[in-house]
């Protein structure tokens, strides 16, 4: 057991956050802790941490136990480089591997009496490089820094890099030290789609327990085997990842409500029975049996339904021509930069598009570039488009939030704005905050209420999720798919995408391509296109359209035979790799029983010398085949 939460009370000046909380978390363990905001998560990450002290109860920690935590907003800070701050991590196996060198040095010219110390001490260095696998530190970085996408910026200085970028990299570094106990507080939100999946499949054989706060369904399906869920103060503990607790919640719910509603019929049936006899000599005793059996029962309390998420509904007034944006011949840049070398894009009415691609290929530019009038966009006639904007920029911070409502839609009555504002989540105390006191979450259902009610028939939706949690994300789902406009749209969350889209954009290398498909299918076919295996459960496998045929499945014939053989060559440097290994383990048993014959240790350190620079030249083409 790693972490033991007893009977824990905690309160904020007298405002109950966690009441009477007990659960544990276990070694190997991945478990999702889930509740809406401002339930308490970042709190009860707190008080593992020690941060903060509980009222009441206990918080027992495992002796020793190495806690690595990745806040929202905690970035890396550093004056180092990428690379430096990486590397870091291992600063005790490069001391070691310097030992052993050094060692190795000093033993070409010993005596032999002073041969047999040094052999000792080569063969205990050995050993402790050996349990660190301290030869792979530097392929270790490259995978790690390569998979969160940061090949090309080994030489950046960290602390001239974004908030994003400095997350990802703390990120990046708690991978590399590997404590017992992950915590991840909504580790999802500053990266691209293909960096998720990357990460997910790191975890998914991480060695230490991960625990993690998200509002990513995808991320949370895919890794966690047990899920927290914090709701009213309390913790519930439930066995499976997001999807299953969605059902075991529901049927949770559902035998509560009956088993009380059936002790209810039984009180009733009691009670009714003690008022009709007690008063009766002939049946006097028997209804102060019932009396005693209504005074010994244990009363069920009633249970409480989960709080009503927010409602959407998205509706417009005019019905646009059947092809709403045709941008047949165009490029985007931004600054000098090309974003789109040549592309075209058309849009018809009904389709809801996700728009996909890494961080900084130009999703939100694109966004934009298709609603304004630049004369190589074509918007068809009717067309009315209504945009969230990620960075709430139309927002004025200082304004109240039922006069920014209001002064946008002042046709409608007061009653009106207002319960818009409250079906979409805000709630009455609300209305009268400054959108600057609002918090992320309040800000984006706002934003979703102005939507609302620009009555638009194109929706264009930058990262419309961001800061909602899961309730709310679900009702946006249900609202946009029950919408029979049009809908184009950027976002990280997959689980949004597949519940949304019917068919996907792809910005990539500079190029923007379409699948006309689920997103299901346009992940397959991406994964089969890299040559990977298939997400669990597996998908149908996508049609592919007549352009994707002619091109022969999205690769040529020659980028095919060079990822194979980078791959065969892959797995004769692996092979090759094990064989030294096992060598240089037979050397340093050599080392210890000929300790004393001086010619003998000459020839097993030469042979050493060669093993060495053998791998150092495999390990160092090995990284550039990963």
């Amino acid at each position: 057991m790693l972490v033991s939460f007893e009977n824990v009370t905690f309160a904020y000046t007298d405002v109950p956050i966690l009441t009477d909380v007990s659960f544990s978390l276990h070694e190997k363990e991945r478990v999702g802790l889930i509740g809406g905001n401002g339930e308490g998560k970042t709190t009860l990450i707190r008080l593992i941490l020690g941060e903060l002290a509980p009222d009441r109860g206990n918080i027992f920690l495992k002796n020793g136990i190495r806690i690595g935590y990745l806040a929202q907003s905690g970035g890396l800070e550093t004056q180092a480089t990428v690379w430096e701050a990486m590397q870091e991590v291992f600063a005790q196996d490069r001391e070691l591997i310097a030992q052993l060198r050094e060692t190795e040095l000093k033993m070409q010219n010993a005596d032999e009496e002073t041969m047999r110390a040094l052999s000792s001490r080569y063969e205990s260095l050995n050993r402790r490089i050996a349990a660190r696998d301290s030869y792979h530190c530097d392929v270790r970085v490259r995978t790690v820094l390569n998979g969160m996408g940061f090949a090309d910026v080994y030489d950046q200085v960290v602390s001239t890099m974004s908030g994003g970028e400095k997350t990802r990299l703390k990120l990046c570094r708690l991978l590399l030290e590997e404590p017992e106990l992950l915590i991840l507080d909504e580790p999802t939100n500053h990266l691209d789609v293909k960096t998720l999946f990357w990460l997910e499949d790191y975890l998914a054989s991480y060695k230490g327990s991960v625990f993690a706060v998200s509002h990513d369904r995808y991320f949370l399906d895919r890794l966690t085997s047990r899920t927290l869920e914090l709701e009213r103060g309390t913790v519930r503990s439930f066995k499976g990842n997001y999807s299953k607790y969605k059902i075991l919640k529901e049927e949770l719910f559902a035998l509560q409500e009956k088993e009380y509603e059936k002790q209810q019929e039984e009180i009733a049936k009691l009670q009714d029975y003690v008022d009709r006899n007690l008063v009766r000599a002939t049946t006097a005793k028997s209804a102060q049996s019932r009396v005693k059996q209504l005074d010994k029962m244990t009363l069920l309390e009633k249970p409480v339904p989960p709080p009503p998420p927010p409602r959407f509904s998205f509706t417009y007034r005019d019905r646009p021509y059947e092809r709403v944006i045709d941008a047949p011949d165009f490029s985007l840049a931004v600054d000098g930069k090309t974003l789109i070398g040549q592309g075209s894009f058309t849009l018809m009415r009904g389709k809801k598009c996700a728009l996909t691609g890494d961080n900084g290929t130009g999703k939100s530019t694109l966004l934009r570039f298709l609603m304004s009038k630049d004369p190589r966009v074509r918007a068809g006639k009717f067309v009315k488009f209504a945009y969230y904007d990620q960075e709430n920029a139309d927002l004025d911070p200082a304004e109240r939030v039922l006069d920014c409502f209001w002064g946008r839609h002042s046709l409608l009555t007061q009653t009106q704005a207002r319960n818009l504002l409250a079906q979409s989540g805000l709630q009455a105390e609300d209305m009268d905050k400054t959108v600057a006191q609002l918090s992320g979450g309040e800000r984006a259902k706002l934003e979703l209420a102005l939507l609302q009610a620009a009555h638009g028939n194109v929706l264009v939706l930058d990262e419309p999720t961001n800061h909602l949690d899961l309730p709310a994300r679900e009702s946006l789902e249900s609202a946009l798919r029950a919408f029979d406009g049009t809908v184009l749209f950027v976002s990280h969350d997959r689980y949004f995408i597949g519940a949304v889209a019917d068919c996907v954009a792809l910005i990539e290398d500079g190029s923007l391509t379409f699948f006309d498909g689920t997103y299901d299918e346009f992940l397959e076919a991406q994964r089969k296109k890299q040559d990977r295996p298939p997400l669990p459960p597996p998908a149908p496998a996508a049609e592919k359209s007549a352009t994707e045929k002619e091109r022969g499945g999205y690769r040529s014939k020659e980028e095919r035979a060079r990822e194979a053989r980078a791959k065969q060559r892959t797995k004769q440097i692996e092979t090759r790799l094990e064989e030294l290994e096992a060598r240089e383990s037979e050397l340093n048993a050599e080392m210890a029983e000929y300790a004393a014959d001086y010619a003998k240790m000459q020839e097993i350190w030469k042979e050493l010398e060669a093993l060495h620079a053998e791998s150092d030249a495999l390990y160092a083409e090995y990284e550039t085949l990963i």
